[in-house]
C-alpha cells in the first residue's frame, strides 16, 4: 500500500550502508561513498546510562575515565553485546549522515553487514537495533558477501572467487560462485585477539602491564605476519607488575610477530580448511584469480605474503581494505532489485 509519509521520508533520507564492526563503524552513502569512519566506542555515565561521547571522542577516553564514566564497545566478536548502546550509536551515525538534510527525523533505508556465522537471534538483534535507530527499512548482508562486492569480485558469475575478511572481532573466509557462498568459515579470532596477545606477551616476558591502546599501536606500527626486510623497534609504556611503578621497554617487530603468531596460525588454518573443502573446479579458478584480503587486519605487514606461502596461491590486499564491507553494503542499495537475492534473511 502506498504510504505518502514513507514517500516523503524516501525523498529526503539518504540510503546508507553500514559496516557495524567490532573495532570501527563505517557508513557509506549512495552516490557519495564513505562519509563516516569512526571507532565503535561509546562513553556513558555508569548510573544514568547517559551517552556522553561516541566514536573517536569516546575512544580517546579509554583507560582515562573517572569512576562515574565508562567507555565501552557495544559490539563483541562482530555481534551486539549491548542492544541499547548499539541502538544509540546507530542513531548517532544515521543522524550525523543527515546533518545537511532538512528533515527533522531521517528515515533512511539501511543495509548492515553481519558476520557469516550469526545466529538468528544475533541477526534479529541487529535488525531491531537498526529499525529502533530510525531506519525506514533494514536489510542484512553477510560481511564476506558485502566485502566481495566492495572489492569488485565476480561473485554472480560461474567463476569461483574467494575473500578473507579480517576485522576487529571476526575473520570471515568465503568462496563464491553464481551469487552464493559455496564454502565459508567464520571464526572469532581477529584484530582484538592480536591486541590481547601483545598484552599477554608484555606481561609474561617483561612483567609489564600495558593497555589495549598501547597494544593496538604496537600491532599497527611494528606488527607483521612475515619477516620484514628491515625489522623495527618501538617503546612500550606501562606499569611494572612487580614494583608497581611506570616502566618503558623497547620491543622489536620480531617479538610482536612472535606474540601474535598464535592468532595468525588460527586464521591461516581457517583459510586452509575452507580451501580443503572447496570443489576442485573452483580451486582451479582461485589459482587463476587469487584470494582477496579485506578488513582492517589486511593492512598488517606481510600478511598477504604469509598466506601466499601457506596456500601456494596468489593472495593480494584489496584496495582500501577497511572500507570494503561498507562500500559493498552501499552498492546493494544502488541495485536493490537485482542484488536482493544475496541479502541475509531475517525471521521477519
Amino acid at each position: 500500500m502506498f504510504n505518502p509519509l514513507n514517500a516523503l521520508f524516501g525523498l529526503f533520507s539518504l540510503d546508507i550502508g553500514i559496516d557495524l564492526g567490532t573495532a570501527n563503524t563505517l557508513v557509506s552513502v549512495r552516490g557519495k561513498g564513505i562519509i563516516i569512519n569512526e571507532p565503535s566506542w561509546v562513553a556513558i555515565e555508569k548510573k544514568s546510562k547517559k551517552v556522553l561521547a561516541i566514536g573517536s571522542e569516546a575512544k580517546e577516553m579509554v583507560g582515562r575515565t573517572p569512576a562515574n564514566i565508562v567507555a565501552i564497545r557495544p559490539l563483541r566478536d562482530g555481534v551486539i553485546s549491548d542492544f541499547d548502546i548499539t541502538e544509540k550509536m546507530l542513531r548517532y551515525f544515521i543522524t550525523k549522515v543527515h546533518d545537511q538534510v532538512i528533515l527533522p527525523i531521517p528515515r533512511p533505508r539501511v543495509v548492515v553487514g553481519i558476520p557469516n556465522g550469526c545466529t538468528e537471534v544475533e541477526k534479529r538483534a541487529v535488525y531491531d537495533a537498526t529499525i529502533s535507530a530510525g531506519a525506514r527499512k533494514a536489510y542484512l548482508i553477510e560481511e564476506p558477501m558485502a566485502a566481495a562486492l566492495g572489492v569488485g569480485l565476480p561473485i554472480t558469475e560461474a567463476m569461483g572467487s574467494m575473500i578473507v575478511d579480517i576485522g576487529g572481532g571476526t575473520t570471515e573466509v568465503a568462496v563464491f560462485a553464481l551469487g552464493g557462498i559455496v564454502i565459508s568459515r567464520s571464526i572469532r579470532v581477529a584484530g582484538d585477539e592480536m591486541d590481547e596477545d601483545i598484552m599477554q606477551y608484555a606481561r609474561q616476558k617483561y612483567n609489564i602491564l600495558i593497555g589495549e591502546r598501547m597494544a593496538e599501536r604496537a600491532k599497527i606500527e611494528i606488527g607483521s605476519a612475515y619477516p620484514l626486510p628491515e625489522e623495527k623497534t618501538m617503546t612500550l609504556r606501562g606499569r611494572n607488575l612487580i614494583t608497581g611503578l611506570p616502566q618503558a621497554i623497547e620491543v622489536s617487530s620480531v617479538e610482536i610477530r612472535e606474540a601474535i603468531s598464535g592468532s595468525l596460525n588460527v586464521i591461516v588454518d581457517a583459510v586452509k580448511s575452507a580451501l580443503d573443502e572447496t570443489p576442485p573446479e573452483l580451486v582451479a579458478d582461485l589459482m587463476e584469480q587469487g584470494i582477496a584480503l579485506a578488513g582492517g587486519v589486511a593492512q598488517l605487514r606481510g600478511i598477504a605474503e604469509r598466506l601466499t606461502e601457506e596456500t601456494k596461491m596468489n593472495v593480494y590486499v584489496a584496495e582500501s581494505p577497511m572500507t570494503c564491507v561498507a562500500r559493498g553494503a552501499g552498492m546493494v542499495l544502488e541495485d536493490l532489485d537485482s542484488l536482493s537475492k544475496i541479502l541475509a534473511s531475517t525471521t521477519r
